[in-house]
C-alpha cells in the first residue's frame, strides 16, 4: 500500500497489526505513531480532534477493564491510498470490570461487548475516525440501567453538549457503494427510518432479510426471524420520528471465501415523539434526538441473514434526559 510502511500486506493486516499492539500489547504510545494529530473521533456522544484524547480515553478504558481484547469479527474495506481507505472494523470484546472510573465502582462482572470504528487510513496513520461501541451493553451486564448511566454522565459533563465533527481530511471522499447489494440494504434501511408509521411493511422486511435472518442489536440483545427485526425498527422508528435520514458511509465486500456483506454508517436527525411511561425509551418529550448507526450486514442468495446494529443508546437517552427541545 502505498505511503505505508512495508509490512503491512493490505489494510486488513494494517488495522489488525496495530489494534494487537495497541491493545493487546498494550503499546499505548504506538497511538502516536498510528494516529495523526489532530485526529477527529466521533462517538454518538462526543467529539475529539486531539491524539492526547485517543490516548487518554484508552488508558481511562484500560483502568477499568484492564483484561480487555479486541478480537476482530471482520473488517470491510474501501478507497484507495491517494485519498485514503476505510475500514469499518467490528470487534467483540472480552474484559472484566476491575477498576472505577465512568462506569461507576468496580464490579468485578465479566463483560461482552461490540464496537464498530470507522477509520480513514492515509500514509501509515488513522486520520478520521467514527466509533460507536454498545454502552447500553456494559451498562446492562454491570447493573446498571441505560437510562441511569445516562443521567451519571449528564451529571458529570454539566448537561448533553456534542460539537460539530470536523470535515474529513482533504481528498478523502466517503464511498457510497453502487454494489446492487449495498444499494438495496440502503435502501430498506432508509424505508423502515422514513416510511414507518404503523405497522412495519412486511412485504419490505420480506425482501431485505432471509427467513432466518440473525440481528444483533443494542444492549447485547440478538433477534431471529422477520416478525422479531421488523418489530425492532418499527419500534425504534415509531419512538423517534425521523426527519432527516443520511447514508454517510456505504462499502461491499465480495469474495474472499466469505458471504458478500456490507458495511453502512448512517445518521438520522429525529424527535422524540413516540413511547409511553413504559415504552424502552419512556414517555415522548419531543426533544431532538440524533441517531448515529454502523451496521453490518452478510447476505445469502441476496438477502441478509446476518445484522449488526450498532446504536449507543446510552446517548439516546443523554439526548432525551438532557437534550434540545424544539417547543
Amino acid at each position: 500500500m502505498a505511503g505505508f510502511d512495508a509490512e503491512f500486506r493490505d489494510l486488513d493486516h494494517y488495522i489488525r497489526i496495530i489494534t494487537e499492539r495497541i491493545w493487546e500489547g498494550r503499546r499505548i504510545g504506538d497511538i502516536r505513531h498510528y494516529y495523526s494529530d489532530p485526529c477527529p473521533v466521533e462517538t454518538p456522544s462526543s467529539v475529539s480532534t486531539s491524539v492526547d484524547s485517543v490516548i487518554n480515553s484508552t488508558e481511562a478504558t484500560l483502568k477499568q477493564f484492564p483484561d480487555r481484547r479486541l478480537l476482530a469479527e471482520d473488517i470491510i474495506q474501501s478507497g484507495e491510498s491517494t485519498g485514503g481507505f476505510l475500514s469499518s472494523h467490528r470487534i467483540i470484546s472480552t474484559m472484566t470490570h476491575l477498576g472505577d472510573g465512568n462506569f461507576g465502582r468496580a464490579t468485578g462482572k465479566p463483560i461482552h461487548v461490540r464496537t464498530i470504528a470507522d477509520c480513514v487510513c492515509k500514509d501509515n496513520r488513522i486520520v478520521h475516525e467514527w466509533l460507536v461501541r454498545d454502552q447500553s451493553a456494559i451498562a446492562i451486564q454491570i447493573g446498571i440501567a441505560p437510562r441511569g448511566l445516562a443521567q451519571r454522565w449528564l451529571n458529570d459533563i454539566g448537561g448533553w453538549t456534542k460539537s460539530i465533527a470536523p470535515p474529513p481530511p482533504a481528498g478523502y471522499v466517503s464511498h457510497l457503494s453502487q454494489d446492487p447489494l449495498a444499494l438495496g440494504y440502503a435502501a430498506s434501511l432508509s424505508a423502515f427510518a422514513t416510511g414507518v408509521g404503523g405497522a412495519p411493511d412486511h412485504a419490505l422486511v420480506s425482501r431485505t432479510y432471509d427467513d432466518a435472518v440473525h440481528h444483533l442489536g443494542p444492549g447485547g440483545s440478538t433477534r431471529y426471524g422477520h416478525a422479531e427485526v421488523g418489530q425492532y425498527w418499527q419500534t425504534l422508528f415509531t419512538t423517534f420520528s425521523v426527519e432527516n435520514f443520511a447514508v454517510e458511509h456505504l462499502a461491499a465486500q465480495r469474495g474472499d471465501g466469505r458471504a458478500d456483506r456490507v458495511a453502512i454508517r448512517w445518521r438520522a436527525t429525529s424527535k422524540h415523539t413516540g413511547g409511553s411511561a413504559n415504552a424502552p425509551f419512556g414517555a415522548a418529550t419531543g426533544n431532538r434526538v440524533e441517531i448515529m448507526g454502523i451496521n453490518h450486514v452478510e447476505f445469502w442468495r441476496g438477502r441478509v441473514l446476518r445484522e449488526w446494529v450498532l446504536i449507543d443508546e446510552v446517548a439516546l437517552w443523554m439526548q432525551i434526559l438532557g437534550g434540545p427541545s424544539n417547543s
